[in-house]
């Protein structure tokens, strides 16, 4: 059985094709008894609009293109749950695409996104600023989500306020009795910021002579490698500060294996308060930095972008929290920790 067409509707229903289009774009010059008469012949004969062809019709696809960082990340699966809420309320829906895998992908989606004539980009975590990307956020509406390493005319940014989550960690297990608080860092703008505000925050408090900071590529094995060095170190630090949760696990694991008890020999302090940090076997002291809420704006500065193209790009910063849990405590009862080499 052919599937059913607009003429067939119309037909069925007995009114114009145009008419037909006017109830599909949900126009208010239509009569109520036209449009029930439409509605029950859509129903009726199960017609399903041809979504390409409402695109030519409209100039519009009603879909916007997410590319993520990570999606492994659970903090970026929460801001997507954030994101979505928003762009369904207006009507929105999202192609989602993950460039973990292959980093040439991100230039194949973005460009694919171009192609589709999609409604809008948003794009989710530390990504290096590629011509393909540049392209893509001068061609349609841009919405960078936890990132700064992207700078575009005309782009929103939405991304957490770093330099204070980072304070916040400092301040918390300074407050507890740290003075040997290590870092174990990641790589891109939002990185640089977390380990910038850490040494700032050590100097501020007097602590510069104990600032260290070990690379990771922001994974949990990596976290684990850079944990691994730092208590093997001479001088072994009495607490972490991690890049993100996710390198704050690795950090834990490195610690139980060689039986050093969290939080009584070691505190660890993450970020991202993920769905992770609160599991109860873990209960990871973690800087909140709003996910859900930084979806939710990410949302809904592409819509006003979408609607009123042309403005200046902007910088929105979302407020963090610290969210204390079992990982920290007061530092074991001992001027030095020294492992012998």
């Amino acid at each position: 059985m052919p599937q059913p067409t607009i003429r067939t509707v119309a037909a069925h229903a007995g009114v114009s094709k145009s008419l037909v289009s006017l109830v599909l774009r949900g126009s208010h010059s239509v009569s109520e008894a036209k449009r029930t008469a439409v509605e029950n012949a859509i129903l009726e004969l199960g017609y399903r609009p041809n979504l390409s062809a409402r695109s030519l019709t409209q100039n519009r696809t009603h879909i916007v293109g997410v590319l993520i960082n990570d999606l492994r990340n659970p903090w970026f699966v929460d801001c997507i749950e954030g994101m979505n809420s928003v762009l369904q309320q207006h009507g929105l829906k999202m192609f989602l695409a993950d460039g973990r895998l292959d980093r040439s992908s991100d230039e194949s989606f973005v460009k694919s996104f171009v192609d589709l004539r999609l409604d809008g980009l948003v794009l989710v975590g530390t990504r290096d600023p590629t011509p393909a990307i540049a392209e893509a956020a001068a061609a349609m509406p841009t919405v960078v989500v936890a990132s700064r390493d992207l700078d575009f005319p005309g782009v929103d940014v939405v991304a957490n306020d770093d330099e204070l989550g980072t304070t916040l960690a400092v301040d918390h297990l300074v407050a507890l009795g740290h003075e040997r608080i290590a870092h174990i860092a990641g790589f891109g703008a939002v990185a640089d910021i977390r380990a910038s505000s850490y040494r700032a925050a050590m100097v501020a408090h007097g602590l510069s002579r104990h600032i260290h900071v070990e690379a990771s590529d922001m994974t949990e094995d990596d976290g684990h490698r850079a944990a691994v060095r730092l208590l093997d170190s001479r001088t072994r630090p009495t607490a972490v500060y991690a890049f993100n949760d996710i390198v704050a696990i690795g950090t834990m694991t490195a610690c139980s294996e060689r039986s050093i008890a969290i939080p009584h020999d070691m505190s660890v302090v993450g970020y991202d308060n993920t769905s992770i940090a609160q599991l109860r076997h873990v209960w990871l002291t973690s800087v909140d930095n709003a996910s859900i809420e930084v979806g939710e704006r990410a949302a809904q500065a592409l819509v006003e972008r979408i609607t009123t193209p042309g403005a200046p790009g902007s910088l929105a910063l979302v407020t963090p929290a610290l969210q204390v849990r079992g990982s920290t405590g007061h530092p074991p009862q001992r001027s030095t920790t020294v492992v012998s080499k």
